[in-house]
């Protein structure tokens, strides 16, 4: 998770992103350290930072799925 850079890069504290996202102080640090937390409250983080929960939750590319079917073409 990618949590601790992008808060440091927004310029949050953990006390300010608490407030803002209402995630308690004690689980940020918790998510920053294990890397992992609920999706409830991923889904605060991101709001809160104002990125989406791939940007928040997939540390690199290689996290990306490789078994889903490409997407079909929009032929208008």
């Amino acid at each position: 998770m990618n949590l601790k850079k992008i808060r440091i890069e927004k310029g949050y504290s953990v006390p300010a992103l608490s407030k803002l996202s209402g995630v308690p102080v004690r689980t940020i640090e918790n998510i920053e350290k294990r890397g992992q937390g609920t999706i409830a409250n991923a889904i605060r983080l991101a709001d809160a930072l104002k990125v989406s929960l791939d940007e928040l939750c997939r540390d690199n590319a290689a996290d990306q799925p490789t078994d889903c079917p490409p997407l079909p073409e929009l032929v208008p």
